[in-house]
């Protein structure tokens, strides 16, 4: 709380890369929203790229460690009036400057009443917020999940609180091991995302045990420290910022493989959709998936947007082509 509170002023006050660490290419519409985010809410922001999901119009989106509220403004103008956005963050001058600047915002969009709120409070108590279960369309976090000492409850009420065949699409940092008692008790390290990253292969487990399907890697870059004295406490590990996507499968959609055509028509992704580092669905394209992508596409706010139908014997073989 101090150091996003207090120490950290704007974005140049960070140490490392770690919470810059550039996305893929954004699509225009996109862009034309993140241009009418107040100038103070985008300065005060320290999350890695942006977190923003596909097919969004009339959503419910929960933000996790909204801080400043930048996804939060960015994410109200993709769901449009009808959709709506909470923030939460621990931070109470993070979570001031965000509800400071919602008239400014609601105005600006056109909008006759708020479709934003910003709540002070921890993401692994969102009960205590008041956040109801399966109440989420779509739960986002920019960078922030490493900030929190228990993970596995941080993934757990974001699962509560999805609807049945909901997503949770997040950004994080990434350990190639696990940390040492030295770096994951260093203040500066702590504060730039860097000491409190979970082992990436823990992610999986932890995404099985709370019930998610399977982590899908949406995309991954490494990051560089840049400070010698840092460097020297970290050691041999390795970092990564990776964007992954989870579902809440629910069991009774779980059947065999299948074969999907991608209709076209997402706002900002006509043509093709990247689902993630392994899938692209082109428009209008057959596509061979497994049972758990089957699933995943039949149960959530994707299913409108595919022809779905059984695969038969070779529909987990991918063809030559493809």
């Amino acid at each position: 709380q101090d150091y996003y509170g207090k120490e950290l002023q704007k974005l140049e006050d960070l140490k490392t890369n770690a919470c810059i660490a550039s996305a893929r290419p954004l699509p225009k519409a996109v862009r034309d929203a993140l241009e009418r985010v107040h100038k103070e809410v985008v300065a005060r922001y320290y999350g890695c790229g942006l977190v923003i999901p596909e097919c969004l119009t009339s959503r419910r989106i929960l933000d996790l460690g909204s801080g400043s509220g930048r996804d939060c403004y960015l994410l109200s103008q993709l769901v449009g009036e009808g959709g709506h956005v909470t923030g939460i963050d621990m931070t109470e001058g993070q979570v001031e400057v965000a509800k400071k600047h919602i008239p400014y915002h609601m105005d600006k969009f056109g909008y006759r009443k708020p479709n934003v709120e910003f709540l002070q409070g921890y993401m692994e108590k969102l009960g205590d917020a008041g956040l109801a279960d399966e109440s989420y369309d779509i739960v986002i976090s920019n960078c922030v999940i490493n900030l929190a000492p228990d993970k596995r409850a941080v993934l757990r009420e974001a699962y509560r609180v999805l609807k049945p065949g909901g997503e949770m699409y997040f950004s994080d940092i990434y350990a190639s091991q696990r940390l040492s008692e030295a770096v994951r008790k260093h203040r500066v390290l702590w504060g730039e995302c860097l000491a409190g990253a979970l082992y990436w292969k823990d992610l999986y487990s932890i995404a099985e045990e709370v019930g998610f399907s399977p982590p899908c890697l949406v995309t991954a870059s490494p990051i560089t420290i840049g400070d010698k004295e840092l460097e020297g406490i970290i050691g041999d590990c390795h970092f990564v910022s990776a964007t992954f996507r989870l579902f809440k499968v629910p069991g009774s959609s779980r059947a065999g493989s299948g074969q999907v055509i991608y209709n076209g028509g997402i706002v900002g992704h006509e043509r093709e959709l990247v689902f993630d580092a392994n899938l692209t669905f082109k428009e209008g394209e057959v596509v061979d998936v497994d049972a758990e992508m089957a699933a995943i596409l039949q149960s959530s706010r994707f299913a409108k947007e595919f022809l779905i139908r059984d695969g038969g014997a070779n529909a987990a073989t991918p063809q030559g082509c493809c």
